[in-house]
């Protein structure tokens, strides 16, 4: 507890001293932001333009957020206008569910499973709340809105009250959100819900790290794969926002050892050889991504981190960018080692047959691009646009 409040303490001090007159402009313009009619939606305009324009880095000393993943860098110019349309876009969702009551599960599980079957469609309708979490903190940050922290307090309480660790990290791995909302109110929050969310995470991270250093070595199947590099993110992801040292020193360490195993020197990933199909490479480089950001926003950069074997993270993405760049294609799942991914093909799930669609590392590249500016046209090519929430959250360098 002591380490998080310090930690939060240290940024909080930050923010004070980089306050501007604008930032005073936008909390009176904000208070308006909540008033209805047109009066009311083009101060929430201003509000978001100015608060987006500062960058959510730069928040009044009332909103005490934790500011680790998300403290996004100052806009640049030519960005502005699509952010402050992300983060209108969010308000809105925001509001129209402001009063919902959540309704968390005790397990999420999707693994290995069809569309219809077992608790499929229950997980997959219970995880749009950890990402409505997500989503409403970052509208309370661009905002102030009280009722935006409320909501994201009472989601956050409902779930890590009620959602049990199952350690399934293809299971588990939307609760990136989940940490993210709390990364981003984090000291605003009532206090029981801030113990208890921190209670979880601890017992989340140190759950897959123990799981993890129980294996025996060298690490192989789903210890190398996809699955240990969703591992890797959420216990990078829960160490930063708690700025647990033992913890990062942790996520650190299995990290490289993934990369050793999973990226090899000319960045192909095991998961290719594996399933003969790219989606399974984005679904590998992804989550490694995202634990990079969450070191990178702690300067440390794990990007071009290189492991014995000569591998790291911005190799793999450097071999993906000529399909992802329409310079090569590639028939995927042709030569899959692995039943359930026929299974899916017969089923006709999206995806698993034909060509490998290039958009589906759009959230790659752009997550990509926050590390190193030269992934940015890989991804510009790919959509005009990053997700809303990265958008937001961490707008290009």
């Amino acid at each position: 507890m002591a380490v998080v409040e310090s930690s939060t303490a240290r940024v909080e001090r930050a923010a004070k001293q980089r306050m501007t007159g604008a930032a005073a402009d936008w909390r009176h313009s904000a208070l308006y932001a909540n008033r209805p009619g047109e009066r009311g939606l083009r101060r929430m305009h201003l509000a978001c333009a100015i608060a987006m324009s500062m960058s959510l880095g730069l928040l009044s000393s009332s909103a005490h957020a934790a500011m680790n993943f998300c403290a996004a860098p100052a806009l640049q110019n030519g960005e502005r206008e699509d952010a402050t349309s992300s983060v209108h876009a969010m308000i809105v969702e925001a509001q129209a569910h402001v009063d919902d009551t959540p309704h968390p599960l005790a397990r999420l599980h999707t693994e290995g499973t069809l569309p219809h079957e077992g608790i499929y469609d229950e997980s997959v309708e219970a995880a749009k709340e950890l990402v409505l979490m997500r989503d409403t903190a970052l509208a309370w940050r661009a905002t102030g809105d009280p009722r935006f922290l409320k909501m994201v307090d009472r989601f956050l309480l409902a779930w890590v009250k009620t959602y049990q660790p199952t350690f399934n990290p293809i299971d588990e791995t939307r609760l990136d959100s989940l940490i993210l909302a709390y990364d981003l109110s984090a000291s605003a929050l009532t206090a029981s819900t801030r113990n208890a969310t921190i209670q979880f995470l601890q017992k989340l991270g140190a759950g897959y790290i123990a799981q993890v250093d129980a294996q025996p070595r060298p690490l192989s199947k789903t210890f190398a794969n996809n699955w240990q590099s969703h591992r890797v993110k959420l216990i990078a992801m829960t160490a930063f926002a708690l700025d647990d040292r033992k913890m990062i020193d942790a996520a650190r360490r299995l990290f490289v050892l993934q990369v050793q195993n999973n990226i090899g020197g000319d960045g192909q990933v095991l998961d290719f050889g594996e399933r003969d199909a790219l989606h399974y490479v984005v679904y590998d480089l992804e989550p490694l991504t995202m634990a990079a950001l969450a070191a990178r926003r702690h300067r440390i950069d794990w990007l071009a981190q290189r492991a014995p074997n000569g591998g790291s993270l911005a190799a793999g993405l450097n071999w993906l960018a000529p399909y992802a760049l329409g310079k090569q294609t590639h028939e995927e799942f042709v030569n899959s080692k692995v039943p359930f991914d026929a299974q899916r093909r017969e089923a006709n799930v999206p995806g698993f047959a034909g060509e490998w669609d290039p958009k589906t590392a759009t959230t790659l590249y752009y997550l990509a691009s926050r590390l190193d500016k030269r992934f940015l046209p890989i991804a510009q090519k790919l959509a005009d646009k990053p997700p809303a929430w990265l958008g937001v959250c961490l707008p290009t360098p």
